[in-house]
């Protein structure tokens, strides 16, 4: 019986908290329209680094979509100057994914934008937010 009731309890704390995400939407996309980026390139900026390389393959296992797909999302990020291609070193045949110090700029800006915590959260107590914050699972900052 415990059991099912951690169950109901964890699926109504994640409606409000999948609820919440929803009604906040506008202030994400807000930061995506200032900085002109889409959904698909926030996924590659946060998962890009500067000096460590992905391949296409494993990008596109990561985002569970094929590989047309991710070439698609990262020339959609070359063009703008926030993503390139590299050789692998030692295998010329094998092309490797990095951001770009103008990506780096720009993952920056769209995490600061992001993390800006939206205004209904702002309005809860202070105590609450304590409780949410070491509550929820993670607490480390993935900026890379």
């Amino acid at each position: 019986m415990a059991k099912k009731d951690k169950s109901v309890v964890a699926a109504e704390a994640w409606r409000r908290l999948f609820s919440f995400f929803m009604k906040t939407r506008s202030q994400r996309d807000r930061v995506l329209a200032r900085l002109r980026l889409t959904p698909n390139d926030v996924r590659a900026l946060t998962e890009l680094d500067v000096s460590e390389g992905r391949t296409m393959r494993s990008l596109a296992d990561e985002w569970g979509c094929d590989a047309s797909n991710a070439t698609w999302i990262v020339d959609r990020l070359e063009k703008r100057g926030l993503a390139e291609r590299r050789t692998r070193s030692g295998d010329r045949r094998v092309k490797l994914v990095v951001l770009t110090q103008a990506g780096a700029k720009a993952r920056k800006q769209l995490l600061d934008g992001l993390f800006d915590p939206p205004p209904e959260l702002l309005a809860l107590p202070r105590a609450t937010l304590e409780v949410l914050r070491n509550s929820l699972p993670g607490g480390d900052d993935d900026t890379k």
